[in-house]
């Protein structure tokens, strides 16, 4: 019995992690965390796809202390959602979450540890990942390290979408025919709004423009995405 577990916001990425996950492994549990996010919508429509799709189990955590510690416009109200293009200065983003997803594939471990499955998935990207430290390939693998050690178990942290840009994410998502559900039923953008989203904040152009690009190029962007993940 092979088991993973996927780290589920309701979000593209991670709904096309899920919709992989399902094709490759007997047993797929989703975990979900409530940390007082600003789009609490997500939690909502994370539990209704993994219901569709048809996970095992859908575990919500609640990690309330991440925001009492992390401040982020995902985490205040009154700090501002920023749109595409208004932070500049080459800082990290007002949207990143610090210590977010240390915290994520920690418990994600831990819980994969109890059910004795054997990865944890997660949608993290560095390929497009809007200046954020802890979804890169290095932290990502460092992290499973220490885990892997603490936990005296080899559980491997997998990054299907790691080296594609959004536009292959798409792919990913249409390969295997289920584009119009991630595009009309998850939940990306920042100010929590369903589907295509708000289209002023950075979630939003990013999906946006790399469904653009899909749409414009499929066979070429499709063929792109089957190299990088071996599928044929």
């Amino acid at each position: 019995m092979k088991r993973a577990v996927v780290v589920f916001s309701g979000g593209q990425d991670s709904t096309t992690c899920l919709i992989q996950a399902l094709k490759q492994y007997d047993e797929v549990h989703c975990v979900t965390f409530d940390y007082g996010q600003r789009h609490r919508a997500e939690i909502e429509i994370a539990q209704k796809l993994s219901v569709e799709l048809g996970a095992r189990a859908h575990k919500l955590l609640d990690v309330g202390l991440l925001n009492e510690l992390a401040v982020s416009s995902l985490t205040r109200d009154n700090i501002p959602v920023p749109s595409f293009g208004d932070e500049s200065n080459g800082g990290l983003p007002s949207t990143f979450v610090p210590g977010r997803n240390i915290l994520f594939l920690t418990l994600a471990a831990i819980y994969a540890y109890q059910i004795q499955a054997e990865a944890v998935i997660t949608g993290v990207c560095e390929t497009d990942f809007s200046g954020y430290p802890d979804c890169r390939d290095e932290f990502v693998k460092a992290l499973n390290t220490a885990v892997s050690l603490g936990l005296a178990r080899d559980i491997r942290f997998e990054t299907p979408l790691m080296w594609l840009n959004k536009a292959e994410t798409w792919a990913l998502a249409d390969y295997y025919q289920q584009l119009d559900r991630v595009r009309h039923k998850t939940l990306t953008c920042y100010n929590g709004i369903a589907g295509d989203g708000c289209g002023e904040c950075a979630a939003c152009h990013l999906r946006a423009n790399g469904l653009q690009q899909y749409q414009q190029d499929k066979a070429g962007v499709m063929g792109n995405m089957k190299q990088k993940t071996g599928l044929r």
